[in-house]
């Protein structure tokens, strides 16, 4: 038995008790507390949260993936860069990536004027990003690990000519 175990039981619902990790590994239940403890103290669990369909709540928020390139001096590192950008409370995730661009960074707001006012009056007058790319968030089906949906299956009925 593992701390990725633990970790994977986690992931899959936060809201298992430590009788339940127990119950579907070959730890006690105080070893499970125990372990979840010093995962936490040694800063590997940084939180617990729950996935949420914005979709379905009449008071949707507005989503959006943002695409970052930089451009780095002798000075600044993509540390500082990322630093900066994640105090601001609209980031909810940010990320380096390979690729054709730099950060990946998910941005949250009220309104698609309020995410825009965000990335152009806070973001892009960052010295070193030298562009921007916003993808507004359409429908999302899954996140998280989590599928989201009707939870209803198919039924329709397959036809082949």
């Amino acid at each position: 038995m593992s701390e990725r175990e633990v970790l994977e039981l986690l992931r899959e619902n936060a809201r298992y008790s430590a009788e339940d990790i127990a119950r579907m590994t070959d730890l006690s239940a105080e070893e499970v507390e125990e372990t979840i403890q010093e995962l936490e103290a040694a800063g590997v669990v940084r939180g617990y949260q729950a996935v949420v369909d914005w979709d379905e709540l009449e008071d949707e928020r507005v989503r959006a993936e943002v695409e970052l390139n930089v451009h780095l001096d002798r000075e600044t590192g993509y540390g500082e860069i990322a630093e900066r950008l994640a105090r601001f409370p609209e980031v909810k995730a940010l990320r380096l990536v390979s690729g054709d661009y730099d950060f990946d960074m998910e941005v949250e707001g009220d309104s698609i004027r309020e995410v825009s006012q965000f990335v152009s009056e806070k973001v892009a007058p960052v010295p070193e990003i030298t562009q921007t790319v916003t993808h507004y968030v359409m429908t999302s089906y899954k996140e998280n690990g989590i599928e989201f949906g009707d939870g209803e299956e198919d039924d329709r009925l397959s036809f082949s000519p």
